[in-house]
């Protein structure tokens, strides 16, 4: 047996039809924002920014010896990929195509040289300087560079967008863009740079006060 449409509208009570009437309307409203269908609409409810953050606290003061001699530029693209055993792509998992830029600098503690590690002669026209060698600053991701290509999430990921705090966190492709950076500034040669730019600093500036012959050495 069927039962006609007319006779199912009868059994509806007049509260339930104003309510699925009411349902419908907000989600073709709403669907006119997301698609921009009603022009206008995004304007009236626009949202305004308003920053009340509090004052920066001067939590502590650290003084600086070491010399920034050199700094390299890099970029990398992160493609990380999550999977979950047993359930197709669509349901549980995510991937997340990141381009991440940042720099990496290149430093010489001059705060360790000691006194034994320079020597003058009598009349002051020669110089020697024992240098520890170069070292790598922790790499610095800048977010006006970096910026994701493309995210793709599970079913189950989205619905736990919805609840979470920090939902699309780009946390986890930020910490390996940093680490990957890290590594290729090790391979790039960059505290090689560092040392040639330290020597050539510290020579023109012991020149500049009257020393003739200078020599800097590197040692660990």
């Amino acid at each position: 047996m069927t039962t006609s449409i007319k006779r199912i509208n009868k059994r509806m009570p007049g509260w339930a039809k104003v309510v699925s009437a009411l349902v419908v309307v907000l989600v073709v409203f709403f669907a006119g924002i997301r698609l921009s269908v009603l022009p206008g609409l995004k304007d009236l409810f626009g949202t305004e920014t308003n920053d009340r953050s509090g004052p920066a606290l001067l939590q502590s003061i650290q003084d600086i010896s070491r010399y920034d001699a050199a700094s390299g530029n890099f970029q990398i693209v992160v493609d990380l990929e999550k999977d979950a055993k047993f359930l197709p792509d669509a349901i549980r998992g995510s991937r997340t195509l990141y381009v991440g830029a940042g720099t990496v600098d290149a430093y010489v503690d001059l705060g360790k040289v000691g006194d034994d590690d320079v020597t003058v002669n009598d009349d002051r026209t020669s110089a020697t300087l024992r240098l520890p060698h170069a070292a790598l600053g922790k790499p610095s991701l800048d977010p006006d560079r970096s910026y994701a290509v493309s995210k793709q999430r599970g079913l189950l990921d989205r619905i736990g967008d919805l609840f979470s705090d920090n939902p699309n966190s780009e946390q986890a492709v930020q910490k390996l863009a940093v680490r990957h950076i890290g590594d290729a500034a090790e391979k790039s040669g960059l505290t090689a740079r560092a040392e040639t730019n330290t020597t050539d600093m510290l020579k023109g500036l012991l020149h500049s006060l009257g020393f003739k012959e200078v020599k800097v050495t590197y040692a660990t």
